[in-house]
């Protein structure tokens, strides 16, 4: 890392944080992107002001583990929006998102970047413009496309963890497979009328096949039960939540285990599934 930025950031922070104008001040004055200073502040023990909330929840230290992170999220739809906006508020580094999809007006009662200006346009590229402006220093890469076996592979390989926020129970086995061979944990999330469910999935587990083996509708519950908007809201928190305790080594997964969610009658449910042989 450039010197001059090592040295020019402990004079534009103040008690330790660093605001937005000073963090654009030093990419004019450094010739560095938004990522590049900050991740070098928070390496310096400097923490960008957009995240001073974060703190006791967790350390500087952590903050930067986010900053550094490189996290797959495969749907950008009714999870996959909510999943996004938390994952960049949050700071974590980069995201790298995939879908094939346009918005339609069936979209609007849930789907949080689904607004009436964006109408028929790509749900993956309006997600890239939500990210740019709510956190530029966070690098979004977008593939409006399919997520594939084969391609997908390839651009999932080094990522430290992945979001499930697909609505097709093929499409979730696939995925499962895929970073299953990477040696990526899968956080997967499905939502359907008032119902969610959420599990971990680390590399030699096949928790997402005990879930669905037994299936016989391609597209899951929300087929017969439909969408509500809190639904999705709830249980993409959830998802990140499982995604940043990977990400930090914290906390309790729920590995080997699916939490099943009943807003209808305000219960919560943790099943333990039979584990992996």
């Amino acid at each position: 890392m450039n010197e001059e930025l090592k040295r020019l950031l402990p004079k534009h922070s103040q008690d330790s944080l660093l605001s937005w104008s000073d963090q654009v001040e030093l990419t004019q004055t450094t010739g560095f992107n938004l990522r590049a200073v900050e991740d070098q502040a928070l390496a310096q023990g400097i923490l960008p002001t957009r995240y001073q909330r974060n703190v006791q929840a967790i350390t500087r230290e952590e903050q930067y583990c986010l900053a550094t992170a490189q996290v797959g999220v495969v749907g950008c739809g009714g999870l996959g929006g909510y999943v996004i906006e938390e994952l960049a508020r949050l700071g974590v580094g980069s995201i790298t998102a995939w879908d094939y999809d346009n918005f339609e007006e069936h979209n609007l009662n849930r789907q949080l970047y689904a607004q009436m200006d964006t109408l028929g346009q790509s749900k993956v590229k309006t997600a890239a413009l939500r990210i740019k402006a709510i956190n530029p220093s966070v690098e979004f890469i977008s593939h409006c496309s399919r997520f594939e076996d084969k391609t997908g592979a390839e651009q999932l390989a080094g990522k430290n963890v992945v979001i499930d926020a697909l609505d097709s129970i093929p499409a979730r086995m696939m995925l499962s497979q895929v970073c299953r061979n990477l040696n990526i944990p899968l956080v997967h999330g499905a939502i359907g009328g008032w119902y969610g469910q959420v599990t971990t999935q680390y590399p030699g587990e096949n928790t997402l096949e005990q879930l669905y083996e037994k299936a016989c509708n391609a597209r899951g519950i929300e087929v017969s039960q439909g969408m509500l908007s809190f639904v999705p809201a709830l249980v993409a928190s959830v998802q990140v939540a499982e995604a940043v305790k990977i990400l930090l080594g914290r906390g309790e997964l729920l590995r080997e285990k699916v939490m099943f969610i009943n807003l209808l009658d305000m219960e919560m449910e943790i099943i333990e599934l039979p584990a992996t042989q």
